[in-house]
């Protein structure tokens, strides 16, 4: 860490027990600044951070003068450069991110420069989350068998890894088994405040990061502050560039009250995330303040941040005050306490029933006695429905969303004694960080499950159950409360310590279920205690998904069908035939917080954690030599190197103008990062599939897409090949296709757009509205360059997807208002010139585009340029931020 110019002359000391520690003074700083009291806690970190890393030429003086000014006008269009402490991975993110730099070692031997500059100079955590699929479920064995077949699968990816762990500096991997990655940073790898030593001494500042997954909000209730990145940026970062972003609006949430009876943290989270949905908070930061913190758990806070990327905020911020110092004792780590506690309050990142509020952008308000028991779906985290409503809203559902009325058709279960039928609940799952970081609603499951084997209840024999906790220590609180015994008995066995249901790991359904699914077309459903239940994500064959607590998850597995109304129905018949009731199976608040009292303990937490990184028999049976570049296997249908550096060279070309380009695909709103880039399983007669199969890879053994992000050669032909997504060009058709205009012929869409490669055409998207949303994957990004896309034009695209695409050498386009592919009556068989770039690129510019309909008519129009920084267009220029660093680096001797 080099020394900071400090215009500003703020370099002072703290001493907390024996020990002192400089830092920078936001107090200091307002000597010449001017007040800086009601600047938001979230933008004081941002100006902290500023001031550590003033530089003269990343960082200004002017740049910090930016941030105090930003008090005035509520919002700037100042960029800045932002470094955080460190860099957070989750395996289906930080494989293809490890193997970008394996790869970058490579291109700088070729380059000739040092292969040792290519090194993490910033901590990375990289957690093994993402890989573990219930395969196994309802019995004792469940989890080592999952665990077993995991190894199975991942036997290539875990060998990379653990080269990865020994060949790179500054680089930690979490071993399968141990948790999620966001709870494992929320309850052991997050500081709150971190320290680093310089030319001058010990440095505090504020605990910063980046992750490699949307849901890294989820330690914003923790007060650090951080957010998703695509991989391709927080490989950047891990190379000591600065991450570079305009100052931000910040949104301040007002919470008011508590929570009443009988109301959860995740409903409180979906009500959140639908009024700030509705609010419009894109490309924003929240910031939550209010009297209702004082009556808010962490776990609460985290529970909220968590979905930051389903309410569409970059953050969702929570201020340090005595809650997060309890936190912070209460999991074990009591020795980082004191300095938290002192530093906040020197620096004014403390927050008290008597700190004035701040001064945001806008505001909203919440009072959290009006929250009520809620679900949200069939496709969607903030189409949140009233729990009161949800059996009536599904009848609906199935007319409005799914094209049929239900008409009570049931299928019998081949060789079963039950039937399936439209509604059935055919998962239930308590799954993903956003809940399972939550002692109160995760012993309050234990609870409900208590309760049920009490009333002689069982789960419906067509539901596949499952609990997979986000960390090791709720195993722990569970049975020293005598719950999992309970949970046991009606099917939440443990099946492993990672997303499973909510990034797609569900696993198969029971042939039974499966078939009577399939051969009735059934619309059936899951319940998942998750954050995403986008359409094709959680089961290819549950065309509804509902996110719940993990206590209603209970609740609905013993029901089985959306079409109960579990406010006022019977949710089953127990012992003697007496009819249970919701009132008869749901613990109260109290009953809950004497629970968490009694069995949360820091003990486990310390236990747990002490060793976190040395993995089980497994993970310790890896043995690879340390080497300083990768030895590729050609024949690793999960390893490969990547195509990004062929033919590189130290000299930088100019802008090109893109013409002649055919329409790949024509999409319409809300296109997620899961249609452009699918995570979930591998059709055997995909273009992915028959990859695998000609590589001699069994179909039993495909995996899915997520585990294969370090092969290309998958993931480009797993590009826009979700089950699910709809190309305007085929109507009424759904999965990855599209029409090859030359012949007219429908096919897939990587076979279409490799025969526009091998002709040298290039290709555009055209889509609607939110672009990108969902997932901060970097593939959705890599696969689409692969296709020979030059340019994605939307009406909007999500935060994270945008910056990926220009980061991969992607032009990404902004219809003007008004202006959207149905007023201009597109089909996809137009031809696109793309012009005015040639001349060099300026953020935001206009950017001429001629129209050449396939009757012979041109029209011209007018799109906005979606690079929005200077660093951006450099990045662009180079083809790609990997590029721009690797010649910088290479340059640099």
């Amino acid at each position: 860490m080099s020394v900071s110019l400090d215009s500003y002359k703020t370099r002072r000391s703290l001493t907390v027990g024996k020990r002192r520690y400089d830092y920078f003074s936001l107090a200091a700083a307002e000597k010449k600044l001017g007040d800086l009291k009601r600047l938001p806690f979230s933008l004081k970190v941002l100006l902290e951070n500023l001031l550590r890393y003033e530089d003269g030429r990343t960082v200004t003086k002017e740049d910090v003068a930016a941030v105090a000014a930003w008090l005035k006008e509520k919002r700037s269009s100042r960029e800045i450069a932002f470094r955080p402490a460190r860099v957070l991975m989750q395996d289906f993110t930080g494989v293809p991110a490890v193997v970008d730099l394996a790869a970058m070692r490579d291109a700088m031997v070729k380059l000739g420069g040092d292969p040792k500059k290519i090194n993490p100079l910033v901590p990375v955590d990289l957690v093994i989350d993402h890989s573990v699929i219930v395969d196994n479920f309802g019995n004792a064995s469940a989890f080592a068998a999952n665990v077993k077949h995991e190894y199975q699968r991942n036997g290539e990816r875990y060998q990379f890894l653990r080269w990865g762990q020994k060949g790179f500096d500054n680089f930690q991997v979490v071993p399968p088994g141990t948790g999620i990655c966001h709870q494992v940073n929320l309850e052991y790898l997050a500081q709150v405040v971190w320290t680093r030593k310089d030319e001058k001494g010990n440095v505090a500042f504020p605990d910063t990061l980046v992750g490699t997954d949307s849901h890294t909000t989820m330690v914003n209730g923790l007060s650090v502050l951080g957010w998703g990145v695509g991989g391709i940026e927080a490989e950047a970062c891990m190379l000591g560039q600065p991450l570079s972003m305009v100052l931000p609006e910040v949104i301040g949430f007002k919470l008011t009250g508590k929570l009443r009876e009988g109301a959860t943290a995740t409903d409180l989270v979906l009500t959140v995330t639908q009024m700030l949905r509705k609010k419009g908070v894109v490309n924003k930061f929240v910031e939550f303040y209010g009297a209702g913190l004082d009556n808010m758990a962490l776990a609460d806070r985290a529970t909220i941040a968590n979905m930051a990327p389903e309410y569409g905020a970059t953050c969702g911020f929570f201020p340090i005050d005595d809650e997060t110092v309890r936190f912070l004792k209460a999991t074990g780590r009591a020795k980082v306490a004191p300095l938290v506690e002192a530093y906040a309050k020197k620096q004014g990142l403390w927050r008290s029933a008597k700190t004035p509020d701040p001064v945001f952008t806008d505001t909203l308000e919440l009072d959290l006695a009006t929250v009520e028991p809620s679900l949200a779906g069939p496709k969607r985290p903030q189409d949140r429905v009233p729990l009161s409503q949800a059996a009536p809203q599904f009848t609906g559902t199935m007319e409005k969303e799914f094209g049929r009325k239900d008409d009570g058709k049931r299928v019998a279960a081949e060789g079963e004694k039950y039937d399936v039928g439209h509604g059935d609940v055919v998962i239930a799952a308590i799954t993903s960080c956003t809940n399972t970081s939550n002692p109160s609603v995760m012993l309050g499951a234990g609870l409900i499950a208590r309760n049920a084997v009490k009333h002689g209840l069982k789960v419906k024999p067509w539901v596949k159950t499952s609990l997979a906790p986000g960390s090791q220590v709720v195993t722990d609180y569970l049975k020293k409360a005598g719950l999992q015994d309970a949970l046991n008995k009606i099917g939440f066995n443990l099946v492993g310590y990672g997303c499973t249901t909510c990034i797609g790991n569900s696993g198969p359904l029971p042939d039974a279920v499966s078939k009577a699914v399939s051969d009735g077309d059934l619309v059936v459903a899951s319940v998942l205690s998750g954050n995403r239940n986008f359409e094709g994500r959680v089961n290819p064959q549950t065309r509804a998904n509902f996110l719940a607590s993990p206590m209603l998850v209970v609740i609905y597995a013993l029901a089985g069908s959306m079409k109960i109304d579990i406010t006022k129905d019977p949710i089953g018949t127990g012992k003697g035939g007496k009819k249970v009731y919701l009132k008869d199976l749901w613990p109260t608040n109290e009953e809950i917080a004497k629970f968490v009292k009694k069995n949360v303990t820091p003990t486990a937490f310390k236990t747990r954690y002490a060793d976190v990184f040395h993995g089980d028999k497994f993970w310790r049976g890896i043995k690879v030599a340390p080497s300083l570049t990768y030895g590729w296997d050609n024949k690793s249908t999960y390893v490969q190197n990547p195509p990004y550096f062929e033919g590189m060279t130290n000299t930088v070309g100019g802008f090109s103008d893109i013409k002649g380009a055919r329409v790949l695909a024509l999409l319409g709103d809300s296109i997620t990062t899961d249609h452009i880039s699918p995570a979930g399983s591998i059709k055997k007669d995909s273009p992915a599939g028959k990859y695998l199969i000609e590589n001699g890879v069994a179909v039993a053994d495909f995996n899915q897409y997520g585990t294969r992000r370090g092969n290309h050669e998958v993931m480009m032909r797993g590009t826009f090949a979700n089950i699910r997504i709809k190309n305007e060009m085929v109507p009424g058709v759904e999965g990855g296709v599209t029409k090859y205009i030359p012949t007219g012929e429908t096919m897939p869409i990587y076979d279409a757009a490799m025969k526009y490669k091998a002709a040298g055409t290039p290709l555009v998207v055209i889509a609607g509205k939110e672009y990108g949303t969902g997932s901060s994957r970097d593939w959705a990004a890599k696969g689409t360059i692969l296709l020979g896309v030059k340019a994605v034009i939307t009406e909007s695209f999500e935060r994270i997807h945008r910056s990926n695409l220009v980061g991969m050498g992607v032009m990404p386009l902004l219809f003007k208002e008004g202006t959207t592919r149905k007023t201009l009556n597109l089909d996809g068989t137009e031809i696109f010139d793309i012009t005015g770039l040639s001349g060099g690129i300026k953020p935001r510019m206009d950017v001429p585009v001629t129209i050449h309909r396939a009757g012979g008519k041109t029209e011209q129009i007018t799109v906005t340029c979606g690079i929005f920084t200077l660093d951006e267009v450099e990045y662009f220029r180079n083809g790609g931020i990997l590029h721009y660093v690797l010649r910088n680096l290479a340059k640099a001797g």
